[in-house]
């Protein structure tokens, strides 16, 4: 316990000075292995990084990570708005709710809440200030719907989850689903309350024209999740090879459907796919090392014989690591945090009998809950950003939305059958 409290301390320490996570593991790693094994370890350093990053399932990240830039390049973004305002703009504060709805579409092609917010954020959050909503629930309303897209399917913290948990990335997707529709129903409740509250208008007044008309020009938009999460979750297709399919799809909806999609847009998206995929990679090449340190002084099995002299009940020790995620979720990224810690507390998860997968869902929503917490709140920071709004102004409003989440985990803790039934129906 003592080497764990001190290697994750000495982490924090380094990442709340500025120093950026990936560099931090790996500076912390080094140190730790040259100081038990002594400088011959050096030249193994490198393989273990490399071994690390190269795990077949961790394709998906990257691939995954393009198609949602792709996509977006190629003005999905904007069809998606234009339905769900169609569908949802007659209700008070009917943006908040398209602000919603349209979350839940895209993120069932982006897998990143940092990308649902910067992508339909910067639509939507000028739109509702131009119509008299207030700048910081503009900015919260769209930064907690941005969360559903770290719980519907295809997730990236739940890709990487299951490599790390050395569980099923499929299995995964199919209990973010129930949960992530739970979500937003629950999100879009909340911002009718907040919407009476702030005597919010109307945005327009529904019409079955507009919502088919909308509809007919997103369907491309619509059939491309039901075609890839389709194909993942019925076998004909593995998480990774349905992310290759994904870039195919978005490249042909981009170029041949839409042809909205040129030379300039493709270059950004590579790019944008690119960076992205590098802080991802580097975070997983450097924690292999911590991963493989932890591993030889046996700290994992530590920590849960530990746990486990003070209580057995699992429902206590998913209390327990609930508090943890909740406070890691403040710090850390989702993806720094699942790559340091799941592989520590696996061992006592499945000591004391919780099902990985609904483990897995556990801890992905509490790093969805904690991009919206500061200090680190990433996408809380660009929803803000955005609004051009104070992050504490924005947090005052956000704290109802973030009730909502905090729902939901507890809901998705306590009767794990809210994951796990379309799970046990189809796999087990």
């Amino acid at each position: 316990m003592g080497i764990m409290l001190t290697l994750f301390g000495s982490v924090l320490a380094l990442v709340l000075a500025n120093v950026p996570i990936a560099v931090s593991l790996g500076i912390v790693a080094v140190i730790a292995m040259v100081a038990s094994h002594g400088v011959d370890s050096l030249p193994n350093m490198p393989l273990v990084i490399y071994n690390g990053a190269t795990n077949f399932p961790l394709l998906a990240i990257p691939l995954f990570i393009l198609a949602g830039a792709i996509m977006n390049a190629s003005g999905i973004s904007q069809r998606l708005i234009a339905f769900a305002q169609a569908l949802f703009g007659w209700v008070r504060g009917g943006l908040s709710h398209v602000s919603i709805g349209a979350s839940l579409f895209f993120a069932e092609i982006s897998g990143s809440a940092v990308a649902d917010v910067a992508a339909l954020g910067s639509i939507l959050i000028p739109g509702m200030k131009a119509k008299g909503y207030p700048s910081a629930f503009a900015a919260a309303s769209m930064s907690s719907a941005a969360t559903l897209a770290v719980i519907i399917p295809p997730s990236i913290p739940m890709i990487l989850y299951a490599v790390m948990a050395e569980t099923s990335v499929v299995q995964m997707f199919v209990a973010g689903v129930i949960p992530g529709l739970i979500g937003a129903a629950g999100l879009m409740g909340m911002a009718s309350f907040l919407a009476r509250r702030y005597n919010l208008p109307r945005d327009s007044r529904f019409s079955l024209q507009r919502v088919l008309q909308t509809g007919r020009e997103a369907l491309w938009a619509f059939a491309l999740p039901i075609i890839i999460l389709g194909g993942i979750f019925g076998g004909v297709v593995t998480a990774t090879e349905g992310a290759a399919l994904a870039v195919v799809a978005a490249l042909f909806l981009g170029l041949v459907i839409y042809r909205e999609l040129d030379l300039k847009h493709l270059r950004a998206a590579i790019m944008e796919g690119g960076i992205q995929t590098a802080v991802v990679m580097l975070l997983v090449a450097t924690s292999a090392l911590l991963g493989t340190y932890l591993t030889e002084v046996q700290a994992p099995q530590a920590l849960a014989q530990a746990v486990s002299d003070f209580t057995s009940n699992k429902w206590v020790v998913l209390a327990l690591l609930n508090v943890l995620f909740l406070f890691l979720g403040m710090f850390l990224h989702s993806a720094a945090a699942i790559i340091l810690v799941i592989p520590i507390v696996m061992p006592l998860v499945r000591s004391v009998g919780i099902d990985p997968v609904h483990f897995g869902l556990i801890v992905t929503i509490n790093l969805g809950i904690g991009q919206q917490t500061p200090p680190v709140a990433s996408v809380l920071m660009v929803a803000s950003s955005i609004a051009k709004a104070s992050v504490w102004e924005v947090s005052r409003v956000n704290v109802w939305f973030i009730g909502v989440l905090l729902a939901v985990l507890g809901l998705v803790t306590y009767v794990p059958i809210t994951g796990l039934f379309l799970v046990e129906y189809f796999y087990r």
